[in-house]
């Protein structure tokens, strides 16, 4: 055994060995040359500045050129644009390798070691640090080929702010215009405070913000590059200094005083003809509508727009208008536009005229969408699932939004002692979207960035298993959607109705269920009423972030209201409703997810976490089949098949229950995904998932949730292809089990699961 292991010892040595010299630059590196590994910036405080955190960090960005990236001790990216560079036509992976992750070399020849002391001095002299000391240090290694450049910087104390006004002399010919006042009164809201650090970029900030300040009181034609600073370091011993705010010379009258609009214009029906029709105009709440046939309501639009003639220009009105019509899902683009109206007497009244324009270019106000998708459970049943979607986005003319989603599913159950068996699903779900409140009183004028939409919805489903039941579910709900700003949307349902009714059942199918209480509870018909909220907080449309995250909030409750009216069934111990059992529950999950862009080019991690629990109580023992947790398949754990997991180590391989899709009342998941990019559209992935579901009760063996939950989470990987037109994503992966959640470890390889689906899992 021993004499194995010192074999093994000394071929994993040589191989490593073998790797390194492979993988090794230096022979590439031309005669001359050093390969640069880059260098570090010490700041060394002589007076003990206080507000010098992050110096350091600030000037090492500047060091330039970067050094190649380091791995192990290797430079894969550099070693395989070396490669590249050997062979006239160098292989493919060496090509795909090279245009994946090559890297051109820095040589220290690349560095000038004056020109970054002049850059570091340049930004320390921006940070209020006048007087400083640069001074480099070279470190050459010839053996390695290899070159680093360090510096020094010493700097005394920083310049800090005394005073901050306006320069009265500088703006003696600009106290008649309106600008002057509204400089005095920016200044209450500057981010400059007494004692604050020289910096340059304190000042760019505060020259934006009064630029900002002065364009939401009308200023039109104001520039943030009319507005100088000046620093005097003269007046004062103790390493301070005064600041004062200054106009640049030769700014134009009409950038001194605010703009009114005079008018408003709409053009809800905006096409590549629209010019050349004649328009009739609408006039609402002195907003003017132009359109040549009714395609958008003018009372219905007109509480969207923000804009009012008389007003002062705003551009904050502006861009919440621009928000809020978009919200609204009839239209592609939004142009809000603004013209300068010519006046004689603008100077006299100092105050000018603006003419604005709204265009406004709808979508496709109807569309169909079909999707196909091969479904596999845990239970043997596998088959085709089909959906038909219509969508009419301004049904009545008032932005008003219907769709009708149909489905149908046929599954057929292979290898188990029940092949043959086969399950049909029907569904029809109708949603109707009013973009305004339904609600007494007018509300939407106390919403800023978008108005709140109205949605009712109602359904209907049909399953039928061959030789066992039958189930209807009807369902119906009328709730809110509210967008609180560009992250946060909120949806409330305060009514939310569902009622599963269960059909015929053979004889086999109660028998079954009178050996298994638990699943007898689940398939009760059953009728639940109550309230759902979900928060959502979404970054992943802001391309600008690295780190992008989603947050998705769900809370559901039913029974308590419907508790008051019910009554004691004769019998039973349950209660109802218009003679129906209704459930009551308290149900709450959270899904989170981080996307973490590694480049620009593509490659991303993503990690993703989801924990959910509902408990039934008061006239439920158990959930209702339709509102229980499931795990495994395409947007869960991808290593085992959908509803194939749980709940906790119990395995229905052997039981009649293989009948039934499992579940539980506990669910937790994790997942974690490589993104990269292929050929094109063409993208891959590599990921791992882990996760299961839990009962409350010990009704299922093994299934309760307990201290040992984390030894009992089914475990897989796996490689994924994806097709990515344009945000539209065709996806497939193949994924193996690592570990079974009653079992141990164990790579199963040989059992791979294949999974088809539409869109990122998460």
């Amino acid at each position: 055994m021993q004499r194995n292991f010192t074999k093994y010892r000394i071929l994993t040595a040589v191989l490593t060995m073998t790797m390194l010299y492979a993988c090794s630059v230096k022979k590439y590196i031309p005669e001359g040359e050093m390969l640069f590994r880059g260098g570090k910036v010490t700041v060394k405080d002589s007076v003990d500045n206080k507000d010098i955190s992050g110096l350091e960090n600030e000037l090492q960005s500047l060091l330039y050129p970067e050094p190649n990236t380091k791995f192990l001790g290797l430079y894969p990216g550099l070693h395989y644009y070396y490669k590249a560079q050997q062979k006239e036509k160098p292989n493919f992976i060496v090509r795909f390798l090279n245009k994946k992750i090559g890297e051109k070399p820095s040589y220290f020849s690349d560095v000038n070691i004056e020109k970054t002391e002049e850059l570091l001095d340049n930004r320390l002299q921006n940070s209020g640090f006048f007087y400083t000391e640069v001074s480099s240090t070279i470190k050459k290694d010839s053996t390695a080929k290899t070159a680093e450049t360090d510096y020094t910087v010493v700097i005394g104390e920083a310049y800090h702010l005394e005073n901050y006004t306006i320069d009265v002399d500088s703006l003696e010919k600009t106290k008649t215009f309106p600008v002057y006042v509204e400089l005095e009164r920016s200044l209450s809201e500057t981010i400059l405070t007494k004692g604050s650090r020289y910096d340059l970029g304190a000042f760019k900030a505060e020259r934006d913000r009064i630029d900002q300040f002065l364009k939401n009181r009308g200023y039109y034609n104001f520039n943030s590059t009319f507005i100088i600073f000046h620093a005097d370091t003269n007046l004062n011993k103790n390493k301070s200094y005064n600041l004062y705010l200054r106009l640049k010379e030769g700014v134009p009258n009409k950038s001194k005083v605010p703009y009114v609009i005079d008018q408003v214009e709409v053009f809800p029906n905006v096409t590549k003809d629209t010019s050349a029709v004649e328009q009739d105009t609408t006039i609402i709440g002195g907003v003017e509508f132009l359109q040549n046939k009714v395609f958008f309501k003018p009372n219905k639009l007109r509480p969207f727009i923000l804009l009012k003639p008389g007003e002062r220009f705003d551009p904050e009105k502006s861009k919440y208008t621009s928000q809020r019509i978009s919200s609204i899902g009839t239209y592609k683009f939004v142009n809000i536009n603004f013209s300068e109206v010519d006046s004689l007497d603008a100077d006299s009244l100092n105050v000018r005229h603006l003419n604005a324009t709204i265009s406004l270019s709808p979508l496709n106000k109807r569309s169909l969408r079909a999707e196909l998708q091969g479904v596999t459970k845990s239970n043997g049943f596998t088959g085709p699932d089909l959906s038909l979607t219509y969508l009419n986005r301004n049904i009545f003319k008032g932005g008003e939004s219907f769709s009708a989603r149909g489905n149908f599913g046929y599954e057929k159950q292979f290898g188990s002692n029940t092949s043959g068996s086969s399950s049909l699903g029907l569904g029809l779900n109708l949603s109707l979207i009013y973009p305004r409140l339904i609600f007494p009183g007018n509300l939407d004028v106390y919403f800023k960035y978008a108005i709140p939409k109205t949605r009712i919805s109602s359904g209907y489903d049909y399953l039928r298993r061959t030789k066992l039941y039958t189930i209807n579910s009807y369902s119906a709900s009328f709730g809110y959607i509210w967008n609180a700003n560009r992250w946060v949307t909120h949806e409330i349902d305060p009514i939310k109705i569902n009622y599963v009714k269960i059909g015929k059942r053979s004889e086999q199918f109660d028998s079954i269920l009178d050996g298994n209480p638990f699943l007898k509870r689940s398939f009760e018909q059953q009728f639940i009423a109550g309230l759902n909220y979900t928060f959502i907080y979404n970054e992943l449309n802001n391309p600008n972030r690295k780190g992008r995250l989603y947050a998705r909030f769900n809370f559901d409750i039913a029974g308590n209201t419907v508790s008051l009216l019910g009554k004691m069934r004769e019998g039973d111990s349950t209660e109802s409703i218009l003679g129906l059992p209704y459930a009551q529950y308290v149900k709450g999950d959270l899904d989170l997810s981080y996307h973490y862009r590694i480049t620009k080019s593509g490659h991303s991690l993503v990690g993703r976490i989801f924990s959910g629990i509902g408990i039934p109580y008061g006239n439920s023992k158990t959930l209702p089949y339709v509102k229980q947790y499931f795990s495994g398949g395409s947007y869960s754990v991808r290593a085992f098949q959908i509803r194939g997991l749980g709940p906790g180590v119990y395995n229905p391989e052997t039981d009649e229950n293989l009948y039934f899709d499992r579940s539980g009342d506990i669910r937790l998941e994790g997942n974690f995904e490589y993104r990269f990019p292929l050929i094109s559209v063409l993208k891959g992935a590599l990921f791992f998932d882990a996760g299961n579901v839990w009962n409350l009760t010990d009704n299922l063996e093994g299934g309760k949730f307990t201290s040992d939950f984390n030894k009992q989470f089914g475990i897989g990987t796996g490689f994924g292809l994806r097709v990515d037109v344009q945000g539209f994503v065709i996806r497939f992966d193949l994924a193996a089990p690592l570990k079974r959640p009653e079992a141990d470890w164990e790579f199963e390889y040989d059992k791979p699961v294949f999974n088809f689906a539409i869109g990122y899992p998460f």
